[in-house]
């Protein structure tokens, strides 16, 4: 490294009861570097940002900053010693605007009453540069998850950083927005800030990172020059084994499960920036993967809650199985044999405050009674051990509360939960969002023979690699409306784009354009 030091963690342990969170880990940043911090769902990654960040203490170690030892300081003071901190999981306040979340705690004051002028000015100067076209005045909750992470990296660019932790901020941005973050992280890097950069996205780290620091099983694996680190050398280091990321045999469909026809939505929900959808019409077949592919704000999360029951609808109509059906809540549809794994699993998705046992097995309590009022827990206990080793979810035992573990590990919980309904149609959105590498290959496959087994899977996803690999057949949506369908065989990422960005008349348009100059 020649870069003069910034950070130097020193053989920092943390233990947790039953849990060696973190085992003689030591880490160094260099001024003006962008350093990635690699490793699988449980390594210790989240641990060490949160000592870090000042919100837990290390049990061991030193950390030096700034050519100072830290020690117990608070987050807000260990952000005005210059480290400020993205986490995956989002720290925003729901009922409060853009402005306030942005400058929460620092809000900019004139004779000892909060300066609302310069905070919406300075606000609204910061999410131009992050190029986030919401007014600063908007509530949180009525913004999109891409969105509240913008409002996220937004505030910590307001803070006098000289350290910026970003842990997994792509993971729910779209391709153009991830540029634009990249490109913000090259200026950061470029004006002399250091950047602690944790992904899953090795492409990620190729194309932006300096340098590479890889925990496993809490432990130091090691670190490397990213130039001179092929992406295969990277997985072996994270995972301590070869990965293989080959396309799937493509499935072929059985008969038609579900059909969607016309589900039309002009008018926003309450309170919510929900895209509205326009005589949206498609068919959900048996044995078969169905993505659905569109940038973030294009209405494909829209259309899954409609079928799900999550959201109302104004016009349209719902077959399922070959009968017309009203679906009215999520109960319904569950009821019909349907499973949603949500977006945003922290807000749709999961019971934070209780075991990993509950969030597991709740919905299939009925399957699991060995009296008419009493589970049988040794059922119980098999069906979550069977995921645990399935999905290799990391848990100490069955009974922790899930909102202790680390992002990619709540989202297993929740696949597993769906899965153990054994639906006839199971809805992914976003499958892989946090979920490690080594990992993200074992759902994609997990997947594969949930359809080979004939369940209907519909995925929704905002990696176009992800899609083409993983589905049978692809659905481009845009602003509410369907704008094409292309065989998972032929499918490629300029193909899937220009039906992404380009609606249907745009498309004709740009035809005839193509067609006149040749």
């Amino acid at each position: 490294m020649s870069e003069p030091v910034l950070l130097k963690v020193s053989n920092v342990g943390k233990r947790f009861p039953g849990v060696l969170a973190l085992d003689n880990v030591s880490l160094s940043v260099g001024r003006g570097e962008v350093h990635a911090l690699l490793g699988e769902n449980g390594a210790g990654k989240s641990t060490l940002l949160k000592i870090l960040a000042g919100a837990q203490y290390q049990d061991s170690g030193t950390i030096d900053f700034d050519g100072e030892p830290l020690g117990h300081e608070l987050p807000h003071e260990r952000q005005q010693l210059g480290i400020a901190t993205v986490y995956q999981e989002f720290t925003l306040i729901p009922n409060l605007s853009v402005a306030e979340n942005i400058f929460m705690g620092r809000e900019p004051v004139r004779r000892n009453f909060l300066s609302w002028p310069t905070m919406l000015l300075e606000a609204k100067k910061v999410i131009e540069k992050l190029d986030l076209r919401v007014d600063t005045l908007t509530p949180v909750y009525a913004l999109s998850v891409a969105e509240q992470q913008m409002v996220e990296i937004a505030r910590a660019l307001t803070m006098r950083a000289k350290l910026i932790i970003l842990d997994e901020p792509t993971a729910a941005l779209s391709d153009r927005e991830v540029d634009k973050l990249h490109q913000i992280v090259r200026d950061l890097k470029a004006q002399g800030l250091s950047i602690i950069y944790v992904t899953h996205r090795l492409g990620e780290v190729k194309k932006i990172c300096d340098r590479l620091t890889v925990l496993r099983d809490g432990k130091y694996a090691g670190e490397a020059e990213v130039a001179d680190t092929s992406i295969d050398q990277i997985v072996r280091m994270m995972v301590g084994r070869n990965v293989e990321y080959m396309a799937g045999e493509h499935h072929k469909a059985g008969k038609v499960v579900a059909q969607l026809q016309g589900i039309t939505r002009l008018n926003r929900l309450a309170g919510s920036q929900a895209v509205p959808l326009r005589n949206m019409s498609l068919e959900i077949r048996e044995g078969e993967i169905l993505g659905l592919a569109g940038l973030v704000g294009a209405g494909r999360t829209e259309l899954v809650r409609a079928l799900f029951g999550a959201d109302q609808f104004e016009s349209g109509t719902i077959y399922f199985e070959g009968r017309k059906v009203t679906i009215g809540s999520p109960t319904d549809a569950i009821k019909l044999g349907m499973a949603l794994v949500p977006e945003d699993r922290k807000q749709q998705g999961l019971f934070l405050t209780h075991s990993i046992r509950l969030n597991i097995a709740l919905p299939s309590l009925p399957k699991l009674l060995a009296a008419r009022f009493f589970i049988d827990q040794r059922k119980e206990s098999s069906l979550i051990e069977s995921f645990r080793k399935a999905l290799r979810i990391r848990m100490a035992h069955q009974d922790v509360v899930v909102g202790t573990l680390s992002g990619g590990n709540q989202q297993k919980v929740i696949l597993a939960r769906c899965m153990a309904l054994k639906p006839k149609v199971l809805i992914v959105d976003e499958p892989t969002r946090g979920i490690d590498i080594g990992a993200k290959a074992e759902v994609h496959q997990l997947l594969r023979e949930l359809a080979g087994n004939g369940t209907a899977v519909v995925v929704v996803s905002s990696e176009l690699p992800e899609v083409i690999s993983l589905c049978d057949r692809i659905i481009t949506v845009k602003e509410g409306r369907i704008t094409g369908e292309v065989p998972g065989s032929e499918a490629t990422e300029e193909k899937l784009m220009k039906l992404m960005v380009l609606g249907p008349l745009e498309q004709h348009a740009h035809m005839e354009t193509r067609q006149s100059q040749a």
